[in-house]
């Protein structure tokens, strides 16, 4: 009972490792889509500028939702 004990007292610092590492690759890619989002919004609006509105609201939904996933991810991989 007790070398299992030691085996995951000698396991739980990789365990908390790995959990930054899931947290920032999620946040990473929170951040990525945010970007793209924005890039793509500044473009259509450069393309069209008389639908700014409408891409202005499509754009701030898809950023939110982006970043309810980054969050997502930070809380759920610790």
């Amino acid at each position: 009972m007790n070398t299992i004990l030691a085996a995951a007292e000698a396991v739980a610092p990789a365990a908390g490792l790995t959990g930054n590492i899931a947290s920032a690759f999620g946040l990473l890619g929170a951040a990525l889509g945010v970007g793209l989002i924005g890039q793509k919004a500044a473009e259509a609006v450069g393309r069209n500028p008389g639908a700014s509105g409408k891409v202005l609201v499509q754009a701030i939904i898809g950023m939110a939702l982006a970043e309810g996933l980054g969050i997502l991810a930070l809380f759920l991989a610790k």
